[in-house]
């Protein structure tokens, strides 16, 4: 690590009141956290994805009258 960089990260880690060893874990783990995190683009495909499947539902006077049922027993 280039000097200007190392001093850098020294400076926010004394900002921030943490050696710099933590400042650098902190960063990796937010990079790594981000990598992993679906983009829109993602989610969206995985919805219509999802959309595709049709599966039976039944009537939806009969859905609601056994939630309500339901709700009657807690």
């Amino acid at each position: 690590m280039p000097d200007e960089e190392y001093e850098a990260v020294a400076d926010l880690a004394r900002r921030e009141g943490k050696p710099v060893a933590r400042v650098v874990r902190d960063s990796l783990r937010r990079t790594v956290a981000e990598e992993q995190q679906v983009s829109p683009e993602e989610r969206i495909a995985a919805v219509l994805r999802f959309a595709r499947f049709t599966g039976p539902t039944g009537d939806i006077d009969q859905l609601l009258a056994e939630i309500e049922r339901g709700r009657a027993l807690e």
